[in-house]
């Protein structure tokens, strides 16, 4: 998805009146609308990786503050935030499972941590949760 296609998605959002999902896409196109800028400033063009990278990232930020708002006892807040993280989430790729990351570890010649890790960021980017592949690749 690019930037119009979340402005899209967000003005069905305000025809529906559903604040949160409002509120989260409106920080995800800001996002990616800086994103953007920063690529164009390099001569680069803004990637599919790159609105993976920022959704995560959103949702990263999305987490933490629930977190922070659930100690301070404020539910209506929290349930609001777990609204938008929902809504954020719909549209991150599907992630691999432990097992797929197995079968691929296994498949590799060289098992070595730092030639895992730089084939599955090179070919697996935001499809994959890295820490979830150290965790299979140390169990091996």
């Amino acid at each position: 998805m690019n930037i119009d296609d979340f402005k899209k998605v967000k003005i069905e959002a305000m025809k529906a009146k559903d604040k949160d999902a409002v509120t989260a896409l409106n920080a995800v196109i800001n996002k990616l609308m800086l994103a953007g800028i920063e690529k164009k400033a390099v001569g680069e063009t803004l990637l599919d990786e790159d609105v993976t990278k920022t959704l995560q990232k959103t949702i990263n930020e999305l987490t933490e503050e629930r977190d922070c708002f659930a100690k301070a006892g404020r539910e209506e807040t929290v349930a609001g935030l777990n609204r938008q993280i929902e809504t954020v989430a719909k549209y991150l790729p599907k992630m691999l499972s432990a097992d797929e990351i197995k079968g691929i570890i296994l498949s590799l010649e060289d098992k070595t941590m730092p030639v895992v890790m730089k084939h599955f960021k090179a070919n697996y980017a935001g499809k994959v949760d890295m820490k979830l592949v150290g965790e299979v690749l140390k169990s091996l």
